[in-house]
């Protein structure tokens, strides 16, 4: 069966749910509902009657459906038209279709979350001022 972004390794159908992590290679079509994480470097479709509340960690995810969820894609994040995404992404590439909802943040700066050292007390400080 040949899909959008290559051969598809796995399918949910409309009628399906599942609850718990999918990890996989390949391509994967969710049309079911889903809730958990999702693990992968390859791509994750979501079809238009898709339903996912979910940790996503891919490669690339097409969103034709409804996603809730913080969504880290390494390579690209597409949301077409009718499509809703609620929830964080964080992604070097992000591709948003006329008539498709997005309401969360997008980090595409591709740097690492900044820490905060809180510091006990002034002996602490200026341990860390000399160093």
């Amino acid at each position: 069966m040949k899909k959008q972004g290559g051969d598809l390794k796995a399918y949910l159908g409309e009628d399906a749910a599942f609850q718990g992590t999918l990890n996989f290679e390949g391509v994967v079509r969710i049309d079911g509902k889903f809730e958990g994480k999702v693990i992968t470097n390859d791509t994750l479709i979501v079809g238009e009657t898709g339903q996912l509340i979910a940790e996503i960690n891919a490669g690339t995810v097409i969103n034709k459906g409804r996603i809730e969820g913080t969504v880290y894609a390494s390579k690209r994040v597409e949301i077409h038209s009718k499509s809703r995404l609620l929830g964080n992404i964080k992604t070097p590439s992000f591709f948003v279709e006329v008539g498709a909802i997005f309401d969360g943040n997008c980090d595409m700066t591709g740097k690492e979350e900044k820490g905060l050292h809180v510091v006990q007390n002034e002996e602490e400080l200026e341990t860390e001022t000399a160093s």
